[in-house]
């Protein structure tokens, strides 16, 4: 159900010389640029590897690129306006977190700070719509998911387009260079962490990083960091897993967090968002200790609930967005780039959905409430995981969603190792654009559209996650 359909960049396949020392050179700059993980087979913190990436930029539709750049804006507003409705929330997740622990432990945080009343009412969302073009002869595109939490490679991503630039002026098409659009996404999303820090008003208060026992993906977050600084040297970052929070943070008199000798004033959260980051009740604690502080969240634990599957499900109901979008033809705009997605729940609409994916897997993918890549169901085994769960209460914390695909595009895939076979594959990419959104209930402060991502896989793979290294990081080409 693919087809080739987008002119590409450059003809391929290289001629064998010219693409091994441009491989060559791919990698020195690479790995000079910070386009680098760490190894998860060889971890060590002294060392880095190159990350997955394409050696040459992946076409786009011009059109469809400035869609997803236009729509932006709107869904950040419609994100902060949803994850203030405490009512909807609550309603649109109750079925979820009656199965999924995971999901009722985030809800139950939520349930007490939002009755206890919040110490911090302005939230900072770093969001990062993804998208997926869809159709043959005239791609269009569909939004696969909204993330609001550790929404990563800005960093790296600023770096590959970099990159794509550079090499095709090497190969002698600079060209080209005219439909690689900038992109400025790690000083943007940067830019709405400093603003924070100077909503709350401490010129020596810090931010924190909440990062995983052990990070892979060192050279995004740190992208990050030096940046904040570069961009205003006052500001001093630290950098704490959950676990050691819960045992050096506390709560000042005002409800400062404070760790050590230092106030925080921005959480900035890329750890958190999978059960993993809580092995025990006392990591809980520590994301609860958070939550009731002074100190602005990115992102709030209602923002965080608002990037569920669940809720984008509901969202995507028609009639749905009129409550949060009071102009229609706006809200069309968003309708129109969402894709089918379809509720498990025990009534006659859930039924449906399961007599569908039954009757034709292919055309559905099935997701749990889970980010980060690696959860999500495919083909048979749709059958299977709905033929076991159909009866129990466990398939109200998935949702179904329509099958997106792509057409296909040859490029070559750079990976750390041997490059021997390095040969032209087929590949789908899949299109990040970032937003910052700074508020609170009542006023919107900040609202702009950041930067954008580029993640491909091979057309023969499902899930494309890069740091579980079957995705790999590119940059879009743009076509009429």
């Amino acid at each position: 159900m693919h087809s080739s359909c987008l002119q590409y960049c450059i003809d391929l396949p290289l001629e064998k010389e010219v693409l091994t020392e441009t491989v060559e050179k791919a990698k020195d700059w690479a790995l000079m640029h910070g386009i680098s993980m760490r190894s998860k087979e060889h971890f060590t913190k002294d060392n880095v590897q190159i990350a997955p990436f394409l050696l040459l930029p992946t076409s786009f539709p011009k059109q469809e690129f400035e869609k997803a750049i236009q729509v932006q804006k709107i869904l950040n507003k419609l994100m902060h306006i949803v994850a203030h409705d405490y009512d909807f929330l609550k309603k649109t997740l109750a079925s979820t977190i009656a199965v999924d622990e995971f999901s009722a432990k985030l809800f139950h945080i939520y349930e007490t700070v939002h009755a206890e009343g919040l110490a911090q009412d302005i939230s900072i969302g770093l969001l990062r719509s993804d998208y997926m073009l869809h159709g043959i002869e005239d791609s269009k595109i569909k939004q696969i998911e909204l993330n609001t939490i550790a929404s990563s490679f800005a960093g790296i991503a600023t770096r590959v387009t970099q990159f794509h630039r550079y090499i095709l002026t090497e190969l002698e098409h600079s060209d080209k260079l005219i439909n690689v659009p900038e992109n400025n996404a790690v000083s943007g999303l940067c830019a709405g962490l400093i603003e924070a820090w100077k909503l709350y008003n401490n010129e020596k208060a810090v931010i924190l990083f909440v990062v995983e026992n052990v990070t892979h993906n060192i050279c995004d977050q740190r992208f990050h960091e030096f940046e904040i600084r570069r961009q205003n040297p006052k500001i001093r970052i630290i950098r704490k897993n959950l676990t050691e929070i819960i045992s050096q943070a506390q709560l000042g008199p005002d409800k400062e967090l404070i760790i050590g000798n230092n106030v925080i004033s921005v959480v900035y959260f890329r750890s958190g968002y999978t059960p993993n980051d809580y092995p025990t009740e006392r990591e809980w604690s520590a994301r609860l200790l958070i939550e009731r502080s002074r100190a602005m969240k990115c992102p709030t634990i209602h923002y965080h609930l608002a990037g569920t599957k669940k809720v984008q499900q509901a969202l995507a109901q028609p009639g749905a967005l009129d409550h949060f979008i009071k102009d229609g033809s706006i809200a069309r705009q968003v309708q129109e780039i969402f894709t089918g997605l379809y509720s498990l729940d025990f009534n006659e609409y859930g039924d449906q959905a399961i007599d569908m994916a039954l009757a034709e897997p292919r055309k559905f993918v099935l997701k749990p409430q889970r980010e980060g890549g690696g959860n999500n169901v495919y083909d048979e085994n749709i059958r299977t995981q709905l033929n076991s769960m159909k009866e129990s209460k466990e398939r109200t914390a998935w949702i179904l969603m329509d099958r997106i695909y792509p057409p296909l595009q040859k490029n070559y895939i750079i990976r750390p190792g041997d490059m021997n076979n390095c040969e032209v594959q087929d590949f789908t990419c899949e299109l990040g654009i970032y937003g910052i959104i700074i508020g609170n209930a009542k006023e919107i402060k900040v609202n702009k559209q950041v930067g954008h991502v580029l993640r491909t896989k091979p057309a023969t793979a499902t899930e494309g996650g890069v740091v579980m290294g079957i995705g790999a990081l590119d940059s879009p080409y743009l076509v009429i």
